[in-house]
C-alpha cells in the first residue's frame, strides 16, 4: 500500500509560481511512471506532466516551458514547479504513481487532489 500526501496548492496571482509536492508514505522500488492530472471547471482531466522511470519527462503542450517535474528519491517526494500561471491554470491538481513489478498488472496510486486557483 502507497498513501500520497500532496500540499503546496493555493491562491496565486497571474505571472505567480506555487510548487505542488506530491509525498509517499514509503519507498517505491518499482516506478513506472508518475506525474500531475489536473481537472479545471468545465474541463475533461488532462495530463500536465509525467516522467518514466527511465527518467523521460513530458509535459503536456499548455504547460512546456512553465512547469517542471522532479522527484527527491531520498524524500519519496515528487514536486510540480508551476511559474508564469494564469488562470486557466485554475484547477484541482492530482499526482500519481504507477508501480509495477516483473509479470503484474500495473498499479496506479492517487493523491487526494489539491486546489491550484490562479486570479486575473
Amino acid at each position: 500500500q502507497v498513501q500520497l500526501v500532496e500540499s503546496g496548492g493555493g491562491l496565486v496571482q497571474a505571472g505567480g509560481s506555487l510548487r505542488l509536492s506530491c509525498a509517499a508514505s514509503r519507498s517505491i522500488f518499482s516506478v513506472n511512471a508518475m506525474g500531475w492530472y489536473r481537472q479545471g471547471p468545465g474541463n475533461q482531466r488532462e495530463m500536465v506532466a509525467f516522467m518514466l522511470g527511465s527518467g523521460v519527462l513530458n509535459y503536456g503542450d499548455s504547460v512546456k516551458g512553465r512547469f517542471t517535474i522532479s522527484r527527491d528519491g531520498a524524500k519519496n517526494t515528487m514536486y510540480l514547479q508551476m511559474n508564469s500561471l494564469r488562470p486557466e491554470d485554475t484547477a484541482v491538481y492530482y499526482c500519481f504513481v504507477d508501480v509495477g513489478s516483473p509479470g503484474a498488472p500495473l498499479l496506479r496510486y492517487w493523491g487526494q487532489g489539491i486546489q491550484v486557483t490562479v486570479s486575473s
